[in-house]
């Protein structure tokens, strides 16, 4: 059985692996300012899917082949950054062709999906990430017990669901944000700026996991 000292670590590391700004703040931040809030939920438990998935697979052993295998690892990896500066580049794009305060189709398209097509988009983004099925693999066997496939295969899920709940309460605190300022971010001039920056992020975020080490 994993410790309660073994899971307070776990929970310390991934608090703050949370709390840090990334590609799942920026596409949970914009998702709240610009559709509805179920939407804006069903990009935070797509992204949590993801989480569990890579927790699971992590203490099976499975991720162990995008680190042991480079074909493996770099296929994930340009098919996740593929996706990540097209759906960047789709952001920055929508914004040039805007004119004045009407809504493009794209942005249109965007931001009126509800919660299937939220979760789809945190989803892929999450299990298109290959780093986050590294980063199971380097840190689950540091508190995964010793014992069978099924004992491991509840030790993952059970770790992945303190970094689930972590997700799930700063998801939280980041929509009521943006819903409280979603009037001044949704004005033409401030939704433009909004767009470009996270649309930039992502797609920076997509080139530097395509090109970097």
């Amino acid at each position: 059985m994993i410790t309660a000292s073994a899971l307070g670590s776990f929970a310390l590391i991934v608090g703050l692996l949370t709390l840090t700004p990334g590609i799942d703040t920026a596409l949970i931040l914009r998702t709240a300012v610009t559709g509805r809030s179920t939407r804006a939920w069903g990009v935070v438990l797509g992204i949590q899917t993801g989480t569990l998935v890579w927790g699971v697979l992590g203490a099976l052993g499975v991720t162990a082949v995008l680190t042991a295998s480079h074909l493996a690892y770099t296929a994930l990896r340009w098919a996740g950054a593929a996706y990540l500066v097209w759906m960047g580049a789709r952001m920055v794009w929508a914004t040039l062709r805007r004119r004045g305060g009407d809504a493009g189709p794209a942005e249109e398209a965007d931001s009126g999906g509800g919660f299937w097509s939220g979760w789809r988009k945190g989803a892929l983004t999450n299990l298109l990430n290959p780093k986050v099925g590294a980063f199971y693999m380097a840190v689950l066997p540091q508190f995964v017990p010793e014992g069978g496939a099924a004992a491991h295969l509840l030790a993952g899920a059970l770790l992945a669901g303190v970094h689930i709940a972590l997700g799930v309460i700063w998801s939280g605190v980041l929509i009521l944000f943006a819903r409280t300022l979603r009037d001044t971010l949704r004005r033409p001039s401030a939704r433009r700026v909004l767009d470009r920056v996270t649309g930039t992020v992502i797609a920076a975020f997509g080139a530097r996991l395509a090109f970097g080490e």
